[in-house]
């Protein structure tokens, strides 16, 4: 293994300083680096194995993004206190990693590799996951790995108009426009964003803006790998074997057209068609040649690519026959299911989900260890499961892959723009979404049977959403905008692009380009046709449900908001926690205590609501001057007595105060356990003064009065 060169460079990327150093750490890595931005640090490493893995016909690699808790100053929050499977925040940076990197490894590299981020050091300010990208390309482009194409990651956020590179965790918060995107110096690559309905004028701005700065990123690091005089390791390109390619096409081009056109089939009979005729053409060679066989296997996928993009770009056309800016037939039911809080079942073509819609208490909230603020609460859920007969397949039955939860952010995000404050709908929500059919963006579909299960259920959504997956086929001037792309479409075609929005603005996008590069003329064009689309799909979803319904399922829970003294907070809770549970199990409602004095009540019974609040006000009642109250004598004293007005609140009713005559003993008037009407005349501090000689008076002047008015 050659001796690592030492390098330490810097470059200012938005108001901070970015720092690469290599050759000082991890050295028995193929490639890796330190990269600082502020205070965070993340080392990042790339080792690619020395010999393609026999028998595979895909490049294996593995990303790995961990966010370590002492990088934060802080112990992890779970049993055994140390980190463990890869949470989600995890799990969709390995992917934001991934995502861009992997179309860039020289073709026909088969060695097994693997990128492991980790973040070492952790500052309240900077997200690491944009550094983590271009740490990611620095470690596999400053390393012999047949990397040859360096990408940089970079964060836009629009706050008052303003554009921001790589905003604060603060200014994103702020920010209406929340993009991460990924390029080489010539292209974008890869789009992930969460917006509060921006404009599609916006949106390409800002990816422009990004790419500006991302190009810079790339050209530093070209400088870089000149600087250390690093030799790639040879790759041989895969050759496909031209005659045999010409006599493929010649024997079974046109039958292969037939098989791949939907127009009168579905996906499946498609698909069966499209195996049997490959069985034909590698049967078609002897069965003692294994590896001409395998040469027909790729031969015939290779015109199957070739006759797609073909009918595409030269003969303008679908394989389904649609237009290209056409959506296929949009079906949405609401109310699917009776025992749920809200229900949607979304159909798209061969694409469908049924979507729903639960809510719940404070105390459903999902827990979550944070880089930045230590343990977090989410109140918005949203799953994604896909399970294998949604594509007529046999498959593992376990728990969400990378895909399923990439795909869940995805359409979190854009229904998160939309939601209600907590502040005026105070549940819990969690969407779950099951892909029962699927043949082209399932978390499109996702997204829209989201936004009707919401409305189903009640929660005062402000617009309804919905989303379109776009695609792109292009070869050098000629190119094709596709709207609401099929499964092949998205394999073979040059880009994925899925935007999400209300009929106001975009509230999420991503976007993966397999190609080098698409400039700001397409991507307007590929906006602009992705919003006529999303606005057809609105209007018939909107022939579902036009409004969130106004009254909420019977089987939802009611929350009923209340407001007390903070400092009364420990009378409710009681010691132990003695007093809450003993309301709870009286009444059967679920009850939660916030540090400024707001108090949920949740329960389908109205009847154990008011009795809950009836309960809490009365323990947490306080006095006021010039008020009357049925108390009754606690206990009784030289001086005076002290009367309970509420459960638990005693007031003094001095001596003096007891009768409108003198009183030489308390017990002449008074007895414990008896009920009188009393005054509060006074207050200080948590001590309550009272009177009964007041309402005496008063009583006496009523009687008087009375007695006058009988004479006359």
């Amino acid at each position: 293994m050659p001796v690592k060169k030492y390098l330490k460079e810097t470059i200012k990327v938005g108001d901070r300083e970015l720092s690469v150093e290599t050759g000082r750490v991890a050295k028995q890595a193929d490639g890796a680096v330190v990269v600082r931005y502020g205070d965070t640090m993340l080392l990042v490493a790339a080792v690619g194995a020395q010999t393609p893995r026999e028998g595979i016909d895909f490049f294996p690699l593995t990303v790995e993004y961990r966010e370590h808790n002492y990088a934060a100053g802080r112990i992890p929050g779970n049993y055994f206190r140390r980190e463990g499977r890869p949470n989600e925040k995890e799990i969709l940076t390995s992917r934001l990693i991934d995502r861009p990197c992997r179309p860039l490894f020289t073709e026909g590299y088969r060695n097994e590799t693997q990128v492991i981020a980790s973040v070492i050091s952790a500052d309240p300010d900077n997200d690491p996951d944009v550094i983590a990208i271009t740490g990611a390309s620095c470690a596999l482009y400053l390393s012999d790995i047949p990397f040859t194409t360096p990408i940089a990651g970079v964060r836009v956020g629009l706050i008052e108009g303003r554009y921001i590179i790589n905003p604060t965790y603060d200014e994103v918060r702020e920010s209406r426009l929340n993009l991460i995107v990924a390029g080489t110096e010539e292209a974008i690559v890869m789009v992930e964003a969460g917006a509060k309905e921006v404009s599609e004028e916006i949106m390409v701005e800002a990816l422009m803006l990004a790419h500006k700065e991302i190009n810079r990123l790339c050209r530093w690091q070209k400088e870089l790998y000149k600087a250390l005089d690093i030799q790639k390791r040879p790759v041989e390109p895969p050759v496909l074997n031209e005659e045999l390619v010409a006599e493929v096409e010649r024997n079974y081009a046109e039958r292969l057209r037939a098989a791949l056109d939907t127009t009168e089939q579905g996906k499946q009979p498609s698909y069966a068609a499209v195996d049997a005729l490959k069985k034909e053409v590698v049967e078609a060679y002897p069965e003692d040649q294994p590896q001409l066989r395998q040469m027909a296997k790729k031969v015939f996928d290779h015109l199957k690519e070739k006759i797609f993009r073909d009918d595409i770009l030269n003969n303008r056309r679908r394989p389904d026959g649609r237009r290209f800016s056409e959506i296929r037939h949009v079906e949405s039911e609401v109310g699917w299911l009776p025992r749920v809080h809200g229900s949607a079942l979304f159909t798209r073509g061969e694409t469908q989900a049924i979507v729903t819609t639960t809510l719940g208490t404070k105390e459903d909230e999902q827990f979550m260890d944070d880089l930045e603020m230590g343990e977090v609460k989410r109140r918005f859920l949203l799953h994604y499961n896909f399970p294998s007969f949604s594509v007529g397949e046999v498959g593992r039955f376990g728990s969400p892959g990378r895909r399923e939860i990439g795909h869940g952010a995805l359409a979190r995000r854009a229904l998160d723009a939309v939601l209600p404050e907590e502040s005026t709908f105070p549940y819990s929500l969690r969407i779950v979404a099951d892909i029962t059919e699927s043949n082209g963006s399932s978390s499109m579909a996702t997204v829209c049977g989201g936004s009707l299960s919401l409305m189903d259920a009640g929660v005062p959504i402000k617009a309804a959403v919905a989303g379109v997956a776009m695609g792109l086929v292009m070869e050098g001037n000629k190119y094709a905008i596709l709207s609401d792309i099929a499964g092949a479409e998205d394999h073979y075609g040059d880009m994925d692009f899925k935007v999400a929005g209300t009929k106001d603005g975009i509230t999420a996008l991503q976007m993966d380009i397999k190609i080098g590069g698409v400039n700001a003329q397409i991507m307007a064009e590929a906006l602009g046709q992705a919003r006529k689309g999303r606005l057809h799909i609105l209007s018939v979803m909107e022939q579902a449900l036009a409004a969130p319904r106004e009254a909420m399922s019977p089987y939802a829970p009611r929350i009923i908001l209340i407001k007390i003294n903070p400092d009364r907070i420990r009378d409710v809770i009681g010691p132990g926690g003695k007093i809450i549970r003993s309301i709870v199990e009286e009444t059967g409602a679920k009850i939660d205590v916030e540090d400024d004095g707001t108090v949920s009540i949740a329960t389908s019974n109205n009847e154990a609501a008011q009795a809950a609040i009836d309960r809490i006000r009365g323990l947490t009642a306080e006095a006021e001057i010039g008020e009357t109250y049925l108390g009754t004598v606690s206990r009784i004293v030289d001086f005076g007595a002290f009367v309970e007005i509420f459960p638990g609140t005693d007031g003094l009713l001095h001596i003096s105060e007891i009768a409108d005559h003198r009183v030489r003993d308390v017990r002449d008037e008074l007895k414990e356990g008896q009920q009188i009407m009393v005054k509060c005349i006074g207050k200080e501090g948590n001590k309550i003064k009272l009177s009964r000689k007041s309402i005496l008076r008063q009583e006496k002047q009523k009687t008087e009065t009375a007695g006058h008015g009988d004479g006359e």
